[in-house]
């Protein structure tokens, strides 16, 4: 080997082997691409590393091939493993499996075919000619790929398959009728010539016109015979005097010319008139064309002060009347804004450009049918203008002021979604927003800069954008400028990239350092830059790879935390009430007293420890009350105070029927015993519906119905005679009393024995709060068990035993009853006070509403973070490939035979991830239910991935 000299520059070597068997692939593998007519390169570069063909050819045969490994469902992630594989220590992975996947399909996937498979690999116009994205590369043909070359270059030039082989037929020299002729200027037309006649030829006479008609050959003899005599006896004739006519001129009569000049004008303007009758004619009237045409022609013209007038008028029509101004209905409106908008150039390069809609070739033309690939190298050879000094000419300042107002005709006229479809198909308009957007930066260009990209974020959802694409390059390199509103723009215009095209959410090729800075962005109390960033984040952590990037090389804990806070942005605290119904009057009969609300045994007691008149008195304002328009029978009333203490007469005395009248009136002041209608009443007082205890609280009513053999006692027959299906109707202290009251005298379940110590004496009783013991397996099974509480439909369900049935029933009849904790007699203090009887009841469970749309549904922030959550949980773990069922088609030998997919997060990366907020997670679903069903969703992603 030479020395190397002093200051020669040293190559790096490569990194591949080269090895005898290498060599010998290379050679055929050139010989194949110079058999196929495409290129190859030799050693593709990622980074510093060199790609080794020959182990990527044996490594992707090894997987099945190009087409199984570009299959995301069969073999996730598998062109990562590849390039992790064959270039170790790479930074960025996910970069680097794209660019191997395109070195692949470029150099090795028609050898691929034409060698391994053994078919001819399709043309190299849908394989070769177009970009690397997707697979399925062994069914591709012309007629099936929608992305062929050969069908492009047909549409962009107008021909159809037809006209393309009757130009076959014709020879292309330029001569009508060939094909470089129907594309070129028609020939002209053959020169007309004049007809000029010939007066050369003698004048014939009538008798020589008869005689040549008769014998065109030759005269006759007989006139030739007489000729001499002709001419001997001619006599010329006599000449006659001239007779001279005067001739009128304008000199000698100039009234005559006056007068048929009028006339002539007379006539001509009643022909035009009944021509164009009902019309108004230029010089008549006419003011033109309306606004719209105007300013259109204005624009096309070029004419400096006539697109300044029709740019005026554009702005202010495109913000008053946006939603009816299309293009659609303005044929070149679009076209002529565009062109406008390029002129931004020339301003800051010496560069004017030219648009083509044939054939691309030059350093100054742009591509109108197709879109321009090779747009910034064109950009960067021009030479820029010296536009650093701040000082700005009359002439940039008006040139820059009419292509910015040409831009915000744009921005106004795409909030239409008619005028954005329409303008998104032009190749020209994305060409104009990679050039605006990589100009140098200048202070003058904000603002025009603005409006491009406000443009682009309601055109990116009809825009199919793949990774190398430059405007999806350009919108990425926007998120690394220090400008807010870039930021927010790009990030939202990238965002609505997945609304219509599946495959670009992947957003492929983010830059790591934008990824990175996305919790901090979270981090800042900007509403707007937050929503941004959700809206990117949602797309983004769709796809898997994205999420594993996001999880492996960004803070995602703080992210997640900064999501979880989310969930209850600008939450309003709510207590919900629950109304309660205003109580129906009920019908009172003043000829029966089964109205009276009727006490229990243990209440009637708590009286007895008062002496007559008080006892009668506390018993009249317990079931009693005062209305001035009701009355009841004397005998009744008095009837209902015996019957209550009846049982304790022989213990305690009670009050005589006319001192029992007269304390009726003592304890009501309104009350007072008339006559009426030949019947003693007490008038002034009616039955409570709910009656009230020693210290005025509401007692509970039991509504179980049953017969009156059932319920009532013997010596209460007579008085409260009840028909079968009436309420019991017996008031209660609490609630545990009437479920005591239902078991014992209704459902006749006997009581469990007491219980006694060590055989000596029997344990005390439970106090009157607690509920008794009951034997449910000493119960009667002869008789029929079901809830009789007012209308309840409960059966007993007959799948168990008797005793579990009766416990199970009576379990349910505590769900009719109120609730005896301190915090509901609260809440009936707070209702017995009340003087609204329709006032709600507290809850004290307290809402954190956040903000909902007009359907009610969760939107905003909230919403945002809910589904970023919910991707996160579930893109974060995939299922491996043996877990998951075969499918269609698929047999469960090829399932277990596939290789797993690598795992990228492991349940342990789930939990720290997860658990610190896990807590925020429950109780925002519990406490917001505008966003129930989605936190929901999110923590079955988190516990079916093992956090």
């Amino acid at each position: 080997m030479p020395p190397k000299k002093v200051g020669q520059r040293v190559d790096r070597e490569s990194s591949i082997e080269k090895t005898e068997e290498y060599e010998e692939f290379l050679k055929e593998l050139a010989a194949y691409h110079e058999k196929r007519g495409t290129s190859m390169e030799n050693e593709p570069k990622v980074e510093t590393q060199h790609i080794d063909l020959l182990k990527l050819y044996k490594r992707v045969i090894a997987e099945g091939g190009y087409d199984l490994v570009s299959d995301t469902k069969k073999k996730p992630l598998m062109w990562r493993k590849i390039a992790d594989e064959l270039l170790p220590g790479i930074k960025n992975l996910a970069g680097a499996a794209f660019l191997v996947k395109r070195a692949y399909y470029y150099n090795l996937v028609a050898y691929e075919i034409s060698t391994h498979w053994g078919k001819e690999p399709p043309p190299k116009e849908v394989v070769e000619d177009v970009t690397a994205k997707g697979g399925d590369v062994m069914s591709r043909t012309l007629d099936n790929y929608p992305n062929s070359a050969v069908k492009e270059k047909s549409m962009a030039n107008g021909h159809s398959s037809d006209n393309e082989d009757n130009a076959k037929d014709n020879h292309d020299d330029g001569e009508p009728g060939s094909v470089r002729s129907t594309r070129g200027l028609r020939q002209a037309p053959p020169q007309r010539v004049l007809f000029q006649p010939d007066t050369t030829a003698p004048r014939q006479t009538r008798n020589q016109g008869q005689h040549t008609s008769q014998t065109p050959a030759s005269p006759s003899p007989a006139y030739a015979n007489t000729t001499p005599m002709t001419l001997a006896t001619y006599e010329p004739q006599q000449q006659l005097p001239l007779t001279l006519k005067p001739v009128t001129t304008p000199a000698n009569n100039a009234e005559y010319y006056r007068l048929k000049r009028k006339q002539e004008q007379e006539a001509q303007a009643s022909h035009v008139a009944k021509k164009h009758r009902g019309l108004m004619l230029p010089g008549t009237g006419f003011i033109g064309p309306n606004i719209y045409v105007r300013a259109q022609l204005a624009l096309q013209s070029g004419l400096p002060d006539e697109e300044e007038y029709a740019l005026h008028h554009l702005v202010k029509i495109s913000h008053e009347r946006g939603d009816k101004y299309r293009f659609d209905q303005f044929a070149g409106l679009a076209e002529a804004l565009v062109n406008k908008l390029l002129q931004v150039t020339s301003l800051f390069y010496d560069l004017e450009w030219d648009i083509s809609y044939d054939e691309v070739s030059g350093p100054r033309t742009l591509d109108a049918l197709n879109g321009t690939p090779d747009l910034l190298q064109k950009l960067q050879s021009a030479v820029p203008l010296d536009t650093a000094h701040s000082v700005e000419t009359t002439e940039f300042r008006q040139a820059l002021g009419r292509i910015t107002e040409a831009g915000l005709v744009i921005r106004n006229m795409v909030m239409l979604d008619e005028n954005a479809q329409y303008i998104s198909r032009l190749p020209l308009l994305r060409d104009y927003f990679c050039i605006v957007l990589n100009l140098q930066p200048h202070p003058a260009l904000v603002e025009l800069q603005y409006y491009a990209l406000e443009t682009i974020e309601q055109l990116t959802k009809h825009y199919d954008l793949d990774a190398t694409d430059l405007l999806y390059e350009t919108l990425l390199a926007q998120l690394e400028s220090n400008d807010r509103g870039r930021i927010v723009t790009s990030l939202r215009a990238i965002a609505r990239l997945g609304m219509t095209y599946e495959e670009n959410k992947r957003l492929e090729l983010v830059p790591l350092e934008v990824v990175q800075k996305l919790p901090d962005w979270m981090m800042l109390p900007d509403e707007e830059l937050r929503s941004a960033c959700l809206d990117f984040l949602f797309q983004y952590t769709s796809i898997a790879d994205n999420v594993e990037t996001l999880a492996l090389d960004a803070d995602v804990q703080n992210l997640v935390k900064q999501l979880s806070d989310l969930l209850l942005y600008n939450a309003k605290k709510e207590v919900p009430k629950t109304p309660k119904p205003r109580p129906s009057e009920p019908h009172y009969d003043s000829e029966s007293s089964a109205h009276v609300p009727r006490l229990c045994q243990d209440v009637i007691e708590s009286l007895m420890q008062f002496a007559e008149p008080d006892r009668s008195s506390r018993w009249l304002r317990m079931c009693f009350e005062m209305d001035p328009d009701s009355e009841m029978t004397q005998i009744h009333l008095w009837q209902s105070y015996q019957a209550t203490f009846v049982k304790y007469s022989q213990t305690h005395q009670n009050l005589i029927a006319g001192e029992f009248i007269k304390n009726v009136s003592n304890t009501f002041t309104g009350a007072s015993a008339q006559v009426a209608n030949s019947k003693y009443v007490i008038k002034g007082i009616r039955p409570r519906k709910i009656a009230l205890d020693v210290d005025g609280k509401e007692l509970v009513k039991c509504c179980w119905r049953t017969n009156p053999t059932d319920v009532v006692p013997q010596e209460h027959i007579a008085i409260f005679a009840m028909e079968s299906g009436k309420e019991c109707g017996e008031f209660f202290s609490n609630g545990p009393k009437v479920w005591e009251h239902i078991l014992s005298s209704h459902l006749k379940v006997p009581k469990k024995a007491p219980v006694t110590a060590n055989g000596d004496a029997p344990q005390p009783p439970q106090s009157t709060s607690k509920v008794a013991a009951f034997d449910f397996a000493a119960a009667d099974s002869s008789l029929s068990y079901s809830c009789k509480w007012s209308s309840c439909p409960r059966q007993i369900s007959g799948e168990h035993s008797l005793p579990v049935e009766l416990a199970l029933l009576a379990r349910h009849i505590n769900t009719h009853l109120p609730d005896s904790g301190p915090l509901a007699e609260q809440r009936r203090q707070n209702q017995h006070n009340s003087k609204e009887v329709e006032d709600s009841v507290p809850s004290n469970r307290v809402w954190h509403r956040t903000m909902a749309d007009e359907r009610n549904d969760a939107a905003g922030l909230p919403l945002g973070s809910a589904l970023v959550l919910r991707n996160i949980a579930q893109k974060a773990h995939p299922a491996e490939e043996d877990e998951q069922p075969p499918r269609d088609g698929e047999d469960d030998e090829t399932a277990v035979a596939m290789p797993e997919a690598p795992v990228p997060a492991s349940a342990e990366l789930m939990k720290k991830i997860f658990d610190p907020i896990r807590e925020k997670l429950f109780f925002a679903m519990a406490h917001n239910p505008t966003l129930k069903d989605h936190l929901t969703a999110v923590l079955c992603a988190i516990s079916n991935g093992g956090g």
